[in-house]
């Protein structure tokens, strides 16, 4: 069975996805469009903000039962990422644990328009990944959970020969690796710049982007019901600059 964990922000009809790199030291980047979900995390932040009501990100998605926000959220040592500047800080998901933003709903204010999501992360070298299997780091699912409109993964596929698993892809609901969406990219601190064209997507059964991480058993085809996972994970990923902004009118911050 898969292990899950995700940051469950909002339902836009996205059209642009921005994946930035790691930044390995404090960037300095100013936002220049309205800001519709906002999952940055203020420097200082008590983990135990994060099981009460008023946190930046729904408190009832996505965890195990009868475990609490505070005992499963780290906040990582690591430098800021880009658009964090010195007032935010990352935040690290376990193989437990994952977030949705408060006011993430079918019918917010993410379901029109155009939208991007921000984000950068870093795998955790004391809690690394085991990426013999299958992750999904970021996507967007369904209202009915049938499907995802778009994933970015780094692992081996169910059924691939796993030789490009340390490669980020994106891969559309089909499974075929195709941006259906914009995608923007940047390594280190360098500015964002477009790594495809925007493409058509089908986002039909609209319903919220998930941040996380939902790994995928190996040695069977139905991930649900079936499949080996080792025991005792122990696997996190840190994200940071989480925050998606409207680009109705062709902007996008770089």
């Amino acid at each position: 069975m898969y292990a899950r964990v995700s940051l469950v922000f909002g339902n836009p009809a996205l059209s642009s996805f921005v994946p930035v790199t790691y930044q390995p030291k404090r960037a300095v980047g100013a936002i220049s469009c309205p800001i519709v979900f906002d999952g940055r995390v203020p420097v200082g932040t008590a983990a135990t903000f994060f099981d009460t009501s008023s946190t930046l990100f729904n408190a009832d998605y996505v965890k195990g039962a009868n475990l609490k926000w505070s005992q499963m959220l780290q906040f990582p040592n690591v430098s800021g990422f880009r658009f964090d500047g010195n007032e935010y800080e990352a935040i690290e998901v376990t193989l437990r644990v994952g977030l949705q933003f408060a006011s993430d709903s079918s019918t917010g204010p993410g379901t029109s328009d155009v939208k991007t999501l921000h984000l950068s992360v870093k795998q955790d070298a004391e809690r690394p990944l085991n990426l013999t299997h299958d992750y999904l780091n970021v996507w967007h699912e369904t209202a009915d959970y049938s499907a995802d409109h778009f994933m970015l993964e780094t692992d081996t596929i169910i059924g691939s020969s796993g030789s490009d698993k340390a490669s980020w892809k994106i891969l559309n609901r089909s499974n075929q690796i195709l941006c259906t969406v914009k995608v923007y990219n940047s390594a280190g601190t360098a500015a964002l710049t477009a790594a495809t064209g925007a493409l058509s997507a089908n986002i039909s059964g609209n319903w919220q982007f998930q941040i996380g991480l939902l790994k995928k058993p190996t040695g069977t085809s139905d991930v649900v019901d079936s499949g080996y996972q080792e025991s005792n994970l122990n696997e996190g990923h840190s994200y940071g600059r989480l925050f998606v902004e409207d680009s109705a009118h062709g902007c996008v911050t770089t």
